[in-house]
C-alpha cells in the first residue's frame, strides 16, 4: 500500500513541475525579437531601458505648447538640447522653445 502511495505522491510532483515549467516559459521570451535582414534572420534581445529616451517628445511639447496658450501648435525643431515650436498666440504667430528633458521645462 505504502508503495502505491509513494508512486502517486511522485507522479503527482513530476506532473506539478513540468506544469509550472511550461507556465513560466513564455514569460521569459517576451524581451526576444527576430530580426531580417541581409545576413539572414537573427534573434536579438531588446533593451527596454534603452528605448526609453527620457526626453521631451513632440507630442508632448505640443501639449506643453497648448497649455501655455498656444493654438495650432506645430514642432519645427528638435534637438539634443530643446524642442522648438511654433503657434499663433492673440499676438500672432510665436515661438516657444522646451528643454528636451523630462517634464518639458519652458527655456
Amino acid at each position: 500500500m505504502t508503495k502505491i502511495l509513494s508512486r502517486v505522491g511522485l507522479s503527482t510532483a513530476l506532473l506539478l513541475g513540468a506544469f509550472g515549467a511550461l507556465s513560466i516559459a513564455p514569460a521569459s521570451a517576451q524581451d526576444i525579437q527576430l530580426r531580417i535582414g541581409p545576413d539572414g534572420i537573427r534573434p536579438e534581445l531588446r533593451d527596454r531601458d534603452r528605448d526609453y529616451r527620457g526626453g521631451c517628445s513632440p507630442g508632448e511639447a505640443r501639449a506643453a505648447a497648448r497649455d501655455e496658450g498656444f493654438r495650432r501648435p506645430e514642432v519645427v525643431r528638435v534637438t539634443d538640447r530643446s524642442v522648438t515650436v511654433e503657434g499663433w498666440t492673440r499676438n500672432g504667430p510665436d515661438r516657444i522653445r522646451f528643454a528636451n528633458r523630462r517634464g518639458c521645462p519652458e527655456i
